[in-house]
């Protein structure tokens, strides 16, 4: 029987380089071992074992230089030697780093200009005109800290230490060209120093790994898998607000504290409910499925929450009768205003939505957005009842499947067909031509019509506009004794239990559900 493989585990089927870390070493660490994937096929993993050892080895010797260097140990010189154009990578980098973290952090950034006479002396320093007293000046610190750290035994007035002197004036004279850039805006500058541009990274830093096709990669494996129906749309402006933050796509680079301060931006203008369920708990999945799939050597996002206060409610939810009737007649009764000119500023399209759309969320409980996006070719008639469907095609469904929804009595009886066969063909409430705007296009619509009912006074405090519908659904559909299993069809909400997966809610059986609403007086 073969014995135990040295540095290696397997964890239900997957094998990983294992490294305890020293205890002197794990507050630095914050962790009490450290492991690398290997992948699922055994020889392929003892092939990887060495090359992920060393790695970690690695890991440890950069965990005890900057112990050391948290304590002001100064480490053994040249522990971890670099060579200047390394140095000066690193540096240039560090100082980039500075710079973003002081953009980010402060509510504004001041720019106060950078001083004419540092960039002549700086250039100086690069042509090698600066003498060892003025380039110590300027860069000696720096020189101090790399020797503190291991990266080099240069010692002043050295020939060694002259020319990684001269090398960090190229770094940091390259890296101010970033800095006056982003203060035009342009994050996207590229190192132009021949000694930076062929420098090879050092071997503790990270292979870059794009946060753009980390989550195109995610959005495919979940398509595959038969969810995120919608390709990631909902929660592709979540990366491209994490990528404007940080002003880079790298993923490997993001680290716990920038996730931290893109929390703390976040919620000055969004809810702690909206940060954490929305924004937050999209890149948390992001970063479980990256390191479960070994794109990503640790998931720096897990801990990273918002804390929301409970919310407490001083009423219903869901509209009233008389609130429901007094919308409603408000919404029937609407006749666009006109300025002193006579002119209508107001679509056609939003008047109709004004008159129609609050009814039939009223019967069908669906969210606004679902309705401001129908066509008329999503209204069909089945025997004597009109039947709609709700379809990802006219813009987005958050369930991610259609469903078809029967159309109540009182909503033909106030001629919403003869509406429809008016308008024809395409969307009823919004001016969209291209299928790609349908969605941005419906819900604009539906944010105006929650804005004109607040504005006109007509939505009770404790309701929302445009959810207001769905809740009171919810509650006539229980005080009818309707099944939860077929509202929640209706709604297009998911079953709360296993068991609701079982058997299908038929259309006849949601046109028998709809008929026994009552009808509303307005």
């Amino acid at each position: 029987m073969a014995g135990k493989v040295r540095n290696m585990v397997d964890r239900s089927g997957r094998y990983y380089a294992r490294l305890v870390v020293p205890k002197n070493l794990r507050e630095v660490v914050g962790k009490t071992e450290l492991r690398l994937p290997l992948g699922g096929d055994y020889q392929q993993a003892l092939k990887r074992l060495p090359s992920a050892v060393s790695q970690l080895q690695i890991q440890i010797a950069l965990a005890e230089r900057r112990a050391a260097e948290e304590r002001g140990i100064p480490q053994a010189p040249g522990r971890y030697p670099l060579s200047d154009a390394q140095i000066a990578l690193l540096s240039y980098h560090a100082r980039l780093e500075q710079d973003l973290l002081a953009r980010n952090s402060l509510s504004a950034y001041a720019n106060i200009g950078i001083d004419d006479r540092y960039i002549t002396q700086l250039r100086m320093g690069v042509a090698g005109a600066a003498s060892d007293s003025e380039l110590n000046e300027l860069v000696g610190h720096r020189i101090e800290h790399f020797r503190k750290i291991g990266n080099t035994i240069a010692e002043f007035g050295s020939q060694a230490w002259r020319s990684l002197a001269m090398s960090l004036c190229v770094a940091e004279y390259e890296a101010l060209e970033r800095v006056v850039e982003r203060d035009e805006g342009n994050y996207a500058g590229q190192i132009n120093a021949p000694l930076l541009v062929s420098a090879q990274p050092p071997v503790d830093a990270p292979e870059p790994v794009k946060l753009s096709g980390l989550w195109a990669d995610y959005v495919a494996s979940r398509v595959q898998a038969g969810f995120m129906r919608d390709g990631g749309k909902r929660h592709r402006p979540v990366i491209e607000n994490l990528r404007a933050f940080l002003k880079h796509d790298d993923a490997a680079r993001i680290r716990k504290k920038d996730l931290l301060l893109w929390r703390d931006n976040l919620v000055k203008t969004l809810s702690a409910k909206t940060v954490n369920d929305v924004y937050l708990s999209a890149i948390r999945t992001l970063f479980a499925w990256a390191v479960e799939n070994e794109r990503l050597p640790e998931d720096v996002a897990k801990d990273v929450k918002q804390p929301k206060p409970k919310k407490v409610y001083s009423r219903e939810r869901g509209y009233t009768d008389k609130e429901a009737s007094t919308v409603l007649k408000a919404s029937r009764a609407y006749q666009p205003h006109a300025d002193e000119t006579g002119y209508v500023r107001e679509t056609p399209q939003l008047v109709a939505a004004k008159r129609w759309v609050p009814i039939i969320c009223a019967f069908t409980g669906a969210r606004v957005a679902e309705i401001t996006q129908l066509r008329g070719e999503d209204i069909r008639q089945e025997g004597a009842d009109w039947i709609i469907r709700i379809s990802p095609d006219a813009g987005t469904v958050k369930s991610g499947g259609y469903r078809d929804v029967p159309l109540h009595r009182q909503i033909i009886a106030c001629g919403f067909v003869d509406f429809v066969k008016s308008v024809g063909q395409g969307p009823l409430f919004h001016k969209g031509k291209e299928p790609a705007s349908y969605e941005a296009k419906a819900k604009r619509i539906a944010n105006q019509l929650a804005e004109w009912l607040r504005k006109a006074g007509i939505t009770p405090d404790g309701v929302q506009p445009n959810h207001g519908w769905r809740h009171r659904l919810k509650t006539q559909c229980r005080e009818l004794g309707i099944s939860d299993r077929v509202f929640d069809a209706i709604q297009g909400h998911a079953g709360r239990t296993a068991s609701d997966s079982y058997g299908d809610v038929t259309l006849k059986t949601k046109i028998d559900a709809i008929a026994r609403l009552p009808e509303y007086d307005f």
